[in-house]
């Protein structure tokens, strides 16, 4: 057997609120609460299990989402609606921007806890030669 992701646990104020803003933004379907986890499950079958956890022991972490040019459309447009400062970068210097990186198009955002979110429409190391 191959390895692969399986899911991730993202700590959260509220694993409701965190769960459903990224649903929201990335048009996905928030799963039955499980335990303590309230799970968001990606195409690929990854699921980020969202546990609330005492606001000072968040770490924020960096959450990266491939889509496609019609999702990211659509998820761009939730997060400009929304009236969230988003980035062309991960070192935040290029507010209000998208990038072209590799070709495609992507941009980052925080999470109601401030873990920065990215949606890219072309993996790294994607663009053809």
């Amino acid at each position: 057997m191959s390895v692969e992701l399986n899911h991730t646990i993202v700590h959260a104020r509220d694993n409701r609120e965190s769960a459903g803003f990224l649903a929201d933004i990335l048009g996905l379907e928030v799963g039955d609460e499980w335990g303590p986890f309230i799970p968001l499950a990606t195409a690929n079958g990854v699921t980020l299990d969202f546990a609330t956890v005492p606001e000072e022991s968040i770490i924020t972490q960096h959450y990266a989402f491939l889509v496609s040019e019609a999702e990211f459309d659509t998820a761009y447009a939730r997060v400009k609606e929304l009236g969230i400062t988003y980035y062309a970068d991960p070192h935040q210097k290029r507010p209000g921007e998208i990038n072209h990186n590799d070709g495609g198009r992507g941009v980052y955002f925080p999470d109601p806890v401030g873990h920065i979110m990215e949606i890219i429409t072309r993996p790294y190391g994607g663009f053809p030669a």
